[in-house]
């Protein structure tokens, strides 16, 4: 067998794939399957261990015994990680088992890549007849009916009765070998672009580091302040010194309809978390602007989270738009360009959530944010700082559309694949032993 299988094998041929040519049957959760597919519950197909906890006293984290997973909180993109062992384990699970959360949330799913402890929050399904890495892409695309199957009124939980009758479309063993190897190759993608995307960051962050304290030009006296040595002749001034408005936005009454869904776009918050705000979730009307207290702020305005989940988030507008109370929109004066500042309270963002108050919500005031200092450099050597940075920033945003491509092509394809609407079987994907070795 081969060692690699691209995409580019499939998507050449997937397209070419007729479905529904040996006539079709209906599954539930599924909708119709090719006839020659069979239905088999997964009692039939697969063991199914629930797990059991042990004693706490037989817990370790020296490595002890066996790896102990209790949960979903040790999953990782495919394998779990161990930070917890136990020396005398009640139930185990085998290397290649497929762990499913059998707790909530209900149907989240890995691979055992050794034997392990399983706790109750875990049932191993040891594959008899299947492939279990195809049984892993199935269960996985059937995750939001595993979570309707779930009851409890306190905590929401599934039990190996309601897995043993659940039904398991199954194409041949070459077939699942083949639509495994697509899904495997679509997840390793993901993650290619996921860890660039993590080493372009570290790179942004050491970056950061360098210019933020010794600058762009070659720089031989410096001076100390709050944040360490920077050049001598860069200033350290207050926000209000550089800004020519620091101000609240509004929110339009939610209890009028005619104030949503007009032309006007309207940040929230939550959508601080990205670095530049190109379109918003949700537009207010010019009826719903002008009744409120809501503030229009221009390309180039810098957004800080006051309040909420995302206190202290920095983000540039990149559009007009309005935003809610809990954002302060920074506009500023020509001795400080838009962009630098912008990246400069990214990197000093947590002396930023430092000085949050509040005994439960945190937040930050508007007087806080006015005297917050920043460094200032000469504008030619902030032009120099933001094109480095924003190189970075183009790469990390390219890698995280990427990262969204390959999430929307991977769920079409479970559909497709999955539901034998799009065929494997007249491809020539090669299986690697990776992907064999799961059955």
């Amino acid at each position: 067998m081969s060692e690699e299988a691209t995409l580019d094998d499939f998507t050449e041929t997937a397209e070419e794939a007729e479905s529904g040519e040996d006539g079709e049957q209906e599954l539930f959760g599924l909708g119709e399957i090719p006839a020659y597919w069979t239905i088999d519950s997964l009692a039939d197909i697969a063991e199914i261990i629930p797990g059991n906890s042990p004693p706490s006293s037989t817990y370790n984290e020296e490595g002890e015994g066996l790896p102990f997973f209790q949960g979903n909180s040790e999953f990782g993109h495919f394998h779990p990680k161990a930070d917890t062992w136990c020396s005398d384990p009640r139930k185990e699970a085998e290397k290649n088992d497929v762990l499913m959360s059998i707790r909530a949330p209900v149907g989240d799913l890995n691979i055992a890549d050794r034997n392990c402890c399983i706790g109750r929050g875990l049932a191993a399904l040891r594959p008899e007849t299947v492939s279990g890495l195809y049984l892993f892409y199935n269960l996985a695309e059937r995750r939001p009916w595993l979570s309707r199957l779930a009851t409890g009124s306190t905590f929401k939980s599934v039990t190996k009765n309601d897995l043993q009758l659940l039904d398991v479309p199954i194409p041949p063993l070459s077939e699942q070998r083949k639509i495994a190897t697509v899904f495997h190759n679509v997840d390793q993608a993901i993650q290619k672009t996921e860890k660039t995307t993590s080493q372009l960051g570290r790179v942004k962050e050491g970056l950061s580091q360098t210019l933020f304290s010794e600058g762009y030009r070659n720089h031989s006296q410096f001076k100390s302040t709050k944040y360490g040595e920077v050049p001598e002749s860069w200033r350290v001034l207050k926000l209000a010194e550089i800004t020519s408005q620091i101000q609240a936005g509004g929110t339009p009454d939610t209890n009028e309809p005619e104030y949503y869904g007009g032309d006007i776009p309207w940040v929230k918050t939550g959508e601080l978390s990205q670095y530049r705000v190109k379109e918003t979730e949700q537009n207010i009307t010019e009826k719903g602007f002008q009744e409120s207290t809501a503030r229009l702020f221009s390309p180039g305005t810098i957004l800080i989270a006051m309040y909420g989940a995302t206190t202290g988030e920095v983000s540039l507008l990149d559009i007009e738009a309005t935003t809610n109370q809990a954002c302060c929109g920074v506009v500023t004066t020509d001795d400080m360009k838009p962009e630098f500042l912008f990246h400069q309270l990214n990197y000093l963002s947590n002396h930023l959530k430092s000085l949050s108050a509040g005994s439960g919500q945190q937040n930050i005031s508007k007087g806080i944010i006015e005297k917050f200092d920043v460094v200032v450099p000469p504008v030619e050597e902030q032009s120099s700082i933001v094109s480095v940075l924003n190189s970075v920033d183009e790469s990390i945003s390219e890698n995280k559309s990427a990262k969204r491509q390959y999430q929307r092509l991977k769920q079409g394809l479970m559909q497709d694949l999955l539901s034998g609407t799009v065929r494997t079987t007249d491809t020539t994907i090669e299986v690697p032993d990776e992907i064999a070795q799961y059955g």
